[in-house]
């Protein structure tokens, strides 16, 4: 059996629970974000890292940055094979988009823990 290498789940339906997964993740992070927003207001620095200091933020944070990386992966994918027919181009920008969101994986790997 062959695997396509471009996409990051094993089928249509898992790449289909993936997106939904990521994106209900993504949702509950942002929500929790805005909440705690609303609940202290004039932050300052040391609230900040008081709040990614603790391991449940930390290991909360690293799991809406996969399921951004997951989402944006398999979006780009789907967007491209529809949209660009242009083998050589859409191979391009899609390289240069997992590029980017392994960047930020990592980016945002090494920031959260260095917290």
């Amino acid at each position: 059996m062959v695997k396509v290498a471009s996409t990051f789940g094993r089928s249509g339906a898992h790449d289909f629970v993936l997106i939904r997964a990521s994106a209900l993740i993504m949702a509950a992070y942002a929500i929790f974000l805005v909440i705690w927003l609303v609940a202290n207001p004039g932050i300052d620095y040391q609230q900040w890292v008081t709040l990614y200091s603790h391991i449940g933020m930390k290991v909360f944070t690293l799991l809406a940055l996969t399921g951004l990386l997951i989402h944006g992966w398999i979006g780009i994918w789907q967007v491209l094979t529809d949209y660009v027919k242009n083998s050589r181009l859409r191979g391009a920008i899609q390289y240069i988009t997992v590029i980017a969101l392994g960047v930020y994986w990592f980016t945002g790997l090494l920031v959260l823990w260095g917290v």
